[in-house]
């Protein structure tokens, strides 16, 4: 593949259609118009040989429900172009959760990501023989793959140069590192009482730098303690003790509710 290529996406799935609006809006869909990444949508039911199209069949051993047949999936897949960085995804609720270093990973380390969208009771065992890795959008169940699908793509375009305008931006995200992103405010400095914290209005930029970083430690200890433990164990210690910059952010008593 020449290394001008966009990374090419293609969705195996029942319901084209889903995909339409969101790849077509906002910063995910100016960046396929500018080519930086690709998405094509192939429909295995367009690969049954049957006369009514059958894509599902009842399980073997009885139970509740329909599975997807593998004919149709394997007749889809092996229509599709074959590049030498190919990873092929079932979108499944098995499978390792999305997170940003997974992104990652499939940002930089293929040239084309295949992703089959499931559904009814799941597809038939023998395609996992088709699949390099298996993924899951979280611990629920959903309709289909489709949405998974298209959080994958968001999550993955998103890090691919040019994309994002100001690439520093994706450095200071949540998950970048194990802690969680710093508040953030604009104009104006008050509203309904209450106001953007003094530090960032000071135009000290090591204080608020500061101040950022200490947002990030007590946020991240507060509502996600699994990555505190993470940041803690990374090695690195708080540039001050936790009550060293208390937080200045605005909050609501229990008697002020905005209308």
């Amino acid at each position: 593949m020449d290394s001008s290529d966009p990374l090419r996406f293609d969705i195996v799935s029942l319901f084209p259609d889903f995909f339409t609006s969101p790849l077509s809006s906002g910063l995910i869909g100016r960046a396929l118009n500018r080519q930086i990444a690709s998405v094509h949508i192939t429909n295995p039911r367009d690969f049954t040989t049957d006369k009514h199209h059958k894509v599902d069949d009842i399980p073997y051993g009885g139970g509740v429900g329909m599975v997807m047949k593998p004919e149709p999936i394997f007749a889809a897949i092996e229509s599709l172009p074959q590049r030498p960085r190919r990873e092929i995804i079932l979108m499944t609720p098995q499978g390792q959760t999305m997170d940003q270093p997974l992104f990652k990973t499939l940002a930089s380390d293929y040239d084309q990501l295949v992703l089959i969208c499931g559904h009814y009771e799941g597809v038939d065992e023998r395609v996992l023989n088709l699949v390099s890795r298996e993924v899951s959008l979280g611990d629920f169940v959903l309709t289909g793959g489709e949405i998974p699908a298209l959080t994958l793509i968001n999550g993955v375009v998103r890090l691919l140069p040019g994309t994002v305008g100001k690439t520093d931006s994706l450095k200071y995200e949540s998950f970048e590192t194990p802690l969680l992103d710093y508040p953030q405010y604009t104009r104006p400095a008050e509203f309904r009482e209450w106001t953007v914290p003094k530090v960032l209005m000071s135009g000290d930029h090591g204080a608020i730098a500061q101040w950022r970083k200490q947002q990030q430690i007590n946020r991240t200890q507060q509502r996600r303690p699994d990555l505190f433990q993470q940041w803690q164990q990374s090695n690195q210690s708080p540039d001050q003790s936790p009550d060293q910059f208390p937080d200045q952010s605005p909050k609501q008593s229990p008697d002020q509710s905005p209308d």
